[in-house]
């Protein structure tokens, strides 16, 4: 929905300090610079969907609908900026989270990185989840099994563009596409940085020091209910590889003027930037504002009755 195509980036830059007394998409005031960051607590946000590219459109979407049970939801070409993208997951758009998949023409084969880790999927039965996507040609990458330490059974596979995806052994689950992956250079910095600029809540961290590395589940809802975003810290390494192939998760918000305001000050405090400043996309007029994290990780905002808008043509 708010694709970048091969080597685009955002020609928004900031110019400056953010302006705290702009007025709201309701013609309000915002709220004065000593209280902005109480907005991004008070604000009703979810997980939309994460942008990603791949090599073979038609592909990805028969392994993901055959492998994973996913429903494709949109599709849609665009043939004057040469890139067609898709819509898929366990539900309609309006409530629940989805991947969109994003083909240049010509282009099929990305760099994923070192950075992205995975997105996770939980199944009632992984035993014979991971059965279905052997028999119908995926490729393996952890058997099913408890985790290490643990009694959760879980496995890990690639689709053909090489993204890995988690399969979490759960009872049903309202949302079953239920995790993203990040790695982050800083872990306190990012909780930190998610809190504040995102409204997440800490949901609940981990550190393994036998395999040397800690993560910290971050969401507005609790883990079994929702998709949350899960940070990784391995120990001593403080930076990744982006890649060209993940670009960004996008996030609802009921007022994308004050979170940009609130994202402004945070980035002054932990770091990132915004990449593009508040206000509506030309020609489809939703308003959007999206940002890089500390670690360099895109996250778009958007206009939560615009996305509604949307979904209805």
């Amino acid at each position: 929905m708010y694709t970048l195509m091969s080597g685009e980036c955002d020609n928004h830059r900031s110019s400056g300090r953010f302006i705290f007394d702009m007025t709201s998409s309701t013609g309000e005031e915002t709220v004065p610079s000593e209280n902005v960051l109480e907005w991004a607590q008070k604000d009703k946000r979810r997980f939309l969907h994460a942008v990603y590219r791949v090599g073979d459109l038609d592909r990805t979407i028969k392994f993901y609908t055959e492998c994973f049970g996913m429903k494709l939801l949109r599709k849609r070409d665009i043939p004057e900026e040469k890139y067609s993208n898709a819509f898929l997951g366990f539900g309609p758009e309006d409530s629940h989270f989805v991947v969109e998949l994003t083909y240049n023409y010509g282009v099929d084969k990305y760099d994923i990185g070192t950075g992205f880790g995975h997105f996770a999927i939980a199944a009632e039965d992984v035993y014979k989840l991971v059965e279905d996507i052997r028999a119908k040609g995926g490729k393996i990458t952890r058997e099913p099994g408890p985790v290490k330490g643990g009694t959760t059974v879980i496995a890990f596979v690639q689709d053909p563009d090489g993204y890995t995806f988690e399969l979490i052994q759960r009872s049903p689950t309202p949302e079953p596409l239920c995790q993203i992956m990040l790695r982050v250079g800083d872990l306190e910095r990012s909780i930190k940085f998610y809190e504040k600029a995102c409204g997440m809540k800490l949901l609940r961290s981990i550190d393994n020091p036998e395999y040397k590395y800690t993560i910290a589940m971050m969401g507005y809802a609790e883990e079994y209910e929702t998709t949350v975003l899960e940070l990784t810290y391995n120990y001593g390494v403080t930076e990744y590889t982006k890649g060209n192939a993940y670009a960004q998760v996008a996030i609802s918000t009921e007022d994308v003027y004050k979170s940009a305001a609130v994202v402004d000050l945070v980035t002054k405090e932990l770091g990132g930037k915004i990449t593009r400043q508040p206000g509506p996309i030309p020609g489809i007029n939703t308003k959007i504002t999206s940002f890089l994290d500390p670690d360099g990780w895109k996250m778009v905002l958007v206009d939560h009755s615009d996305f509604l808008k949307e979904l209805e043509v």
